[in-house]
């Protein structure tokens, strides 16, 4: 019985395919016709091949400037936290920066590696935007998951309570998702579960608080060495370049390619980190993001830490030098790598949508208006 509904069902989907093909060949356009007509609405479209559209940039809404006593509302949109104690530590390090923390109720759940189902992590996020005594979101930490909640966000609601929301890695997809649907400022910045020292707290405060036009620069420190090694820029194009901050884990970016959580990048200064993924990987992503466009339409690009990102085993591969020289050395606009965000201690906090200008000779990135109101 089994084989037989098998093969019952073989033969339907096999006669569905020819009557499809044989009606396009019976208008004398074949497979190849069909996939012109594709081609040929995709381009009518205003974009190249069969890439799916980036969403037009909204216009810009800032939310209120976070405040010394305010509500940091702790959300899971990714993984989960494993351990009690970084749960701990994290809430007291956000009480003793002057914040009063709620935890989510589902914070400390979990299903598999995910804090909690998808409806759970996104009614968190719904909630922490809908609750007046909430006044900032911040994800206690990144993993993986998080685009699997962006179809259940309330995009509608969050655009009319806007406030702070931010994090870094698997939250990149938050962090644009919400961007890209409402225009509010989300910001690429320590989680909760990060290391706060004074540097990462420096850079916070000033963007996330002060509202100042911060100028972020590494800060190398050569101890007793002749020369620094730790937190060095380096520059692959120099020259100066403005344009609205995108941008965030590699991985994370290039998979939403063709997911419309991804607004036009055009003019825009892309900023990119990585770990754990081995080199070909890179070039992988980096080459979704060409081919979704994104390269070709930038005004800068600001690399921070690939950290662990390594030729790992088998055949021979490029080294990240020769990647970033593949596929930003010949776009003609500036390039520096090792600005301190990603997957390290120190952390700058980047505000998406926010106009920048970063120096690629210089190794600097400048704030050119408030992030916050």
């Amino acid at each position: 019985m089994w084989s037989e509904s098998k093969s019952r069902q073989r033969r339907i989907l096999l006669g569905r395919a020819a009557s499809v093909v044989g009606a396009s060949v019976a208008s004398g356009l074949g497979l190849t016709g069909l996939l012109g007509q594709d081609r040929a609405q995709a381009q009518t479209q205003g974009r190249p091949g069969l890439a799916p559209p980036l969403a037009p940039a909204l216009p810009l809404l800032k939310p209120p400037r976070l405040q010394s006593g305010q509500t940091i509302g702790l959300v899971a949109p990714s993984g989960a936290v494993a351990e009690r104690l970084p749960l701990e530590i994290a809430i007291d390090t956000l009480t003793a920066l002057g914040f009063k923390v709620k935890e989510s109720p589902h914070l400390r759940a979990r299903r598999g590696h995910f804090a909690g189902t998808d409806a759970q992590r996104a009614a968190a996020v719904n909630a922490m935007f809908a609750d007046p005594q909430v006044h900032g979101v911040l994800a206690i930490t990144g993993g993986s998951g998080a685009n699997r909640i962006l179809p259940l966000l309330d995009y509608a609601a969050l655009r009319r309570t806007p406030k702070f929301v931010g994090g870094f890695s698997d939250i990149t997809a938050l962090l644009h998702a919400v961007h890209s649907q409402t225009g509010l400022v989300t910001y690429h910045c320590p989680a909760g579960v990060s290391e706060w020292n004074d540097f990462s707290w420096r850079h916070f405060k000033g963007v996330a608080m002060d509202g100042a036009p911060v100028l972020m620069r590494n800060e190398p420190d050569k101890g007793s060495l002749p020369a620094p090694r730790e937190d060095r820029t380096l520059t692959i194009r120099p020259g100066v370049a403005r344009g609205p901050l995108l941008g965030g884990n590699l991985a994370v970016l290039s998979s939403l390619c063709g997911s419309g959580y991804l607004r036009s990048f055009d003019g825009a200064v892309l900023f990119l980190e990585e770990i754990n993924e081995f080199i070909y990987r890179v070039d992988r992503m980096l080459s979704t993001l060409k081919l979704a466009g994104i390269l070709d339409r930038l005004s800068g690009v600001m690399l921070g830490a690939f950290t662990n990102c390594t030729p790992g085993e088998g055949f021979g591969t490029l080294t990240l030098d020769e990647v970033f020289e593949d596929y930003f050395g010949s776009l003609g606009v500036p390039v520096y790598r090792g600005a301190s965000f990603g997957h390290i201690k120190r952390k700058f906090t980047l505000p998406l949508g926010v106009p920048a200008e970063i120096d690629a000779t210089a190794g600097t990135v400048r704030l050119l208006e408030p992030a916050v109101l």
